[in-house]
């Protein structure tokens, strides 16, 4: 019973190195979302923490800063949900697709 213990002792410390290497990749990888037909542009990294937004001038309007915040907005949504996708992804090819409780992401 000991062996079989620490068995799954060191594939819990294998899953959690893969899962540290895993973080940093995330770190390393963007994703981007855009709206207005590519007038505003949001890069997030696989953590989803964002890394840049680029706005056409074209999309800066002083009668109507209501619409650039909107294009704003749906960028980082857009990015936000790609930079998920993409932890879900990555994470798949960890786990071999099991979805395992309490694992992030």
């Amino acid at each position: 019973m000991a062996k079989g213990m620490g068995d799954m002792m060191k594939q819990v410390q294998k899953m959690q190195r893969k899962l540290a290497e895993l973080q940093e990749e995330l770190e390393n990888l963007t994703v981007e979302g855009s709206s207005g037909g590519g007038m505003v542009k949001v890069v997030m990294n696989g953590k989803g923490d964002l890394m840049e937004i680029k706005i056409d001038p074209q999309a800066v309007d002083p009668d109507d800063i209501e619409m650039l915040e909107d294009l704003v907005l749906a960028a980082v949504n857009q990015a936000k949900e790609e930079s998920a996708k993409l932890q879900q992804e990555e994470m798949s090819k960890l786990t071999g697709g099991l979805n395992i409780p309490g694992m992030p992401f």
